[in-house]
């Protein structure tokens, strides 16, 4: 869980600003838009890395769904899960909220920029 002191000005300042590049970065390899363009903005770097491993997630899938039958069926729900968490992850953010996306916020903690 990610501790935010969401009463201080400058943290309500930079979510308020930056609402709208967070939930950029949830669509696909936009995720580099608040990577690259906010990287002074913690609440855009926060929700691009998750956008990331996102991206990274539709890449492993993709080649999943490659393998007949079985890999159809995983590659199937893969994709719904992944269409979800990038609904959320939207949503969240344009809510200003630091979301964690479940599992996968693990991996993201882990990217240093």
């Amino acid at each position: 869980m990610v501790k935010i002191n969401l009463s201080d000005p400058q943290i309500k300042k930079d979510i308020a600003e930056n609402r709208v590049v967070a939930a950029i970065g949830y669509i696909g390899i936009l995720c580099l838009i608040p990577l690259l363009l906010k990287p002074k903005s913690e609440f855009a770097k926060f929700h691009g890395k998750q956008g990331l491993v996102l991206v990274i997630g539709w890449i492993i899938n993709f080649f999943i769904g490659i393998i007949p039958i079985i890999g159809w069926l995983l590659g199937f729900i893969g994709m719904v899960a992944l269409i979800i968490l990038m609904i959320l992850g939207i949503l969240k953010a344009l809510q200003g909220e630091y979301w964690e996306m479940p599992y996968l916020s693990d991996y993201a903690k882990k990217i240093k920029i």
